[in-house]
């Protein structure tokens, strides 16, 4: 596998002269980016001058991993010529399928060979109910590793963007897949949240929204503990993820809120909140962050045995990178410690993670984790 890392920062352009011609032939380049930066054509023509005839995969984030850096209205971008290994990518708009577990189905019945060794899933993250979506993967993907996550829009919320060859646009889902058995995969998904304050019943709900827990307003009880910062909703209810115990396969499930409905009283989450499961608040604790992180890259290399990975994917949440802050990087940081130098890092955060979880092959959405994929050609 050869890897051609590049960045673009507002103050000092691109990292190299995006005119000259790549020292390798990609199949696929990943450009994770700021929303502004990801729309200007110009930028757009650049890449794919460089990279002709390779499958562009983009989406918006709520800040972009390089290397070790954390960055915010940037572009981070990574091509990938495999030498062994075949590479195929579908793109589905929310508008043309009637819900968001077709959408998936759909996805990946379109990419379904007998060698399919991967597949990892960007998707909106705004307006798409993430559990709907792996639900439809995982109904035909005869446990095939699917990872990846939800794109990013910082803390607003407005709207996010993926692309598959042209500029994104809103509610794209696109689906990579990767072929043969030369390709060596691991994965990793950790949170590192604390519980606390009492369970609570959840005692209306549709799909992602709930209406109330222990039969109260769901969007109150949320001011009630955000105090002043309930003004800042969604993006303060960060603080405040939930969790849902025995959830999916009986494995607790943590639940991030994208959205808002004041005239309901309701809380918009990326994944389903299923009515009459018992759920808890949780609030962040630092050290068992990045200690979360720590584990994800472990968990990632297990297949590796005496080798390191070329690639690693990092998908981390949004609500990870408020909370940690300044802090942010040691995250990163403590993923590469894991993962050793050698192999290339790039990805983003967002409102949601993808990936397996556990002893469970089928892929999960998961909120406020690191994810880790990692990639390697025998």
């Amino acid at each position: 596998m050869k890897i051609e890392q590049i960045i673009w920062q507002e103050a000092a352009g691109w990292s190299v002269d995006m005119d000259s011609v790549s020292v390798i032939k990609p199949q696929l380049v990943l450009a994770f980016g700021g929303k502004t930066a990801l729309k200007n054509p110009k930028s757009w023509n650049s890449i794919q001058k460089r990279y002709p005839g390779a499958l562009l995969v983009s989406c918006t984030t709520s800040g972009e991993i390089f290397n070790t850096q954390v960055l915010d209205e940037s572009i981070s971008l990574t091509a990938l010529e495999f030498e062994k290994t075949r590479v195929d990518a579908a793109k589905i708009n929310l508008n043309e399928v009637e819900n968001r577990y077709e959408a998936g189905k759909m996805l990946g019945q379109s990419l379904q060979k007998p060698d399919l060794k991967l597949m990892i899933v960007i998707s909106d993250g705004k307006n798409v109910n993430g559990s709907e979506l792996v639900r439809g993967l995982n109904e035909v993907g005869n446990g095939v590793p699917i990872t990846g996550g939800l794109a990013g829009d910082g803390d607003r919320f407005e709207s996010t963007l993926v692309g598959l060859n042209e500029i994104p646009e809103e509610d794209n889902i696109v689906a990579i897949s990767f072929y043969g058995q030369d390709l060596k995969v691991g994965y990793g998904s950790m949170g590192g949240w604390d519980t606390f304050g009492p369970e609570r019943l959840v005692t209306h709900s549709e799909g992602n929204i709930l209406y109330k827990l222990d039969d109260q307003p769901a969007l109150e009880l949320y001011k009630k503990y955000l105090g002043p910062q309930a003004a800042e909703l969604p993006g303060s209810g960060l603080r405040f993820p939930l969790n849902i115990k025995g959830g999916e396969n009986g494995m607790d499930l943590v639940r991030t809120i994208v959205g808002i409905d004041e005239e309901e009283g309701a809380l918009i989450f990326a994944g389903d909140i299923p009515q009459g499961s018992t759920t808890q608040l949780m609030k962040v604790n630092f050290t068992r962050l990045v200690d979360g992180a720590v584990e994800a890259a472990g968990q990632s290399i297990v297949p590796f045995q005496d080798s390191e990975p070329e690639f690693a994917l990092l998908v981390s949440c949004v609500g990870r990178k408020l909370l940690l802050g300044e802090q942010i990087e040691d995250e990163v940081e403590e993923v590469r410690e894991v993962l050793g130098e050698e192999p290339a890092m790039a990805g983003f955060y967002s409102y949601g993670e993808i990936s397996p979880g556990g002893k469970i092959s089928n892929c999960q959405l998961h909120n406020q984790t690191m994810t880790i994929t990692t990639l390697s050609e025998k």
